[in-house]
C-alpha cells in the first residue's frame, strides 16, 4: 500500500443554510480526499500525479453513499465523477479558486440545482 503525499487532506463539506435547510444540514455533504497547495487550494499537479487517490464520498439522509473521483476537465474546471458517463457528474463552481479552510464555502452543482457547502474540517488523512 502506497502512502499519500503530504499535501493530501481529508476535507468534510456540509450543506450550508439554504431555503430547504435554514439551519444547514451536517447529515448532507461530502468527504473529499484531495491534495491542497500552500494556499489551501486544489493542487492540479499533485492531482495529476495521484488521480486515483482523489476520492469523494457523498452522503445524504435516506440515501446510500455515493463514491466517486475528483476529476478535472481540460479547461481546468473540477467535477465529481461517480461512474462512467456524464449523467451523474456533479460540477464544482470555481473549485480551483476556492480555499479549503474550515468556515469557507464552496458550491457544487447537483443535477439541476446549485448547493452551497461549508468546509467543516480539513485534516491530514
Amino acid at each position: 500500500m502506497s502512502t499519500l503525499p503530504r499535501s493530501f487532506r481529508h476535507v468534510r463539506l456540509v450543506l450550508a443554510r439554504e431555503k430547504g435547510a435554514p439551519q444547514g444540514d451536517d447529515r448532507n455533504g461530502y468527504d473529499l480526499l484531495v491534495p491542497l497547495d500552500d494556499d489551501s487550494r486544489l493542487d492540479p499537479a499533485e492531482w495529476k500525479a495521484n488521480r486515483a487517490a482523489c476520492r469523494v464520498r457523498r452522503f445524504q439522509p435516506g440515501q446510500a453513499d455515493m463514491i466517486g473521483l475528483l476529476r478535472r476537465k481540460p479547461g481546468g474546471s473540477w467535477f465529481i465523477d461517480y461512474k462512467e458517463g456524464e449523467d451523474d457528474d456533479e460540477a464544482g463552481y470555481r473549485l480551483g479558486e476556492e480555499r479549503f479552510v474550515a468556515g469557507e464555502y464552496v458550491s457544487i452543482h447537483d443535477g439541476d440545482e446549485m448547493h452551497t457547502y461549508q468546509v467543516l474540517s480539513v485534516n491530514r488523512p
